[in-house]
């Protein structure tokens, strides 16, 4: 499975972004898909993950109630929708696929898809 994330940018503090992130291969809706984040200097850190069939979804205390993850599994996309954003969210935000959501917890990512870079202003 390879991965890319797209929708980043640079926004201000209170706006809307949407994430995207598109799958090749076949086995995509076999597998969970969920999002991180990195600040350089500072670990990575989880943000949302879902199952493969979206009946399942995780959120980072950090994000939640501000952030939703869905999946189009026709598309081979997962999305990450943030809303309310803050300059502390300001990040290099990574897609990544695993056997089930708690892997995005307790480790052993499967796959990695490039970053995003999403800037908040103040």
């Amino acid at each position: 499975v390879q991965l890319q994330a797209s929708g980043g940018g640079l926004v201000q503090a209170g706006d809307s972004l949407r994430l995207s992130c598109a799958a090749s291969g076949r086995t995509f809706s076999t597998y969970a898909m969920g999002w991180f984040r990195q600040v350089p200097g500072r670990e990575r850190e989880f943000v949302a993950a879902i199952s493969w069939n979206g009946g399942s979804t995780y959120y980072g205390n950090s994000v939640k109630g501000r952030v939703t993850i869905s999946r189009d599994n026709a598309k081979n996309t997962v999305y990450l929708r943030m809303n309310s954003l803050k300059p502390e969210d300001t990040a290099v935000y990574y897609c990544a696929a695993a056997p089930t959501p708690t892997y995005f917890l307790d480790g052993g990512i499967n796959y990695w898809g490039k970053g995003t870079q999403v800037t908040v202003s103040s």
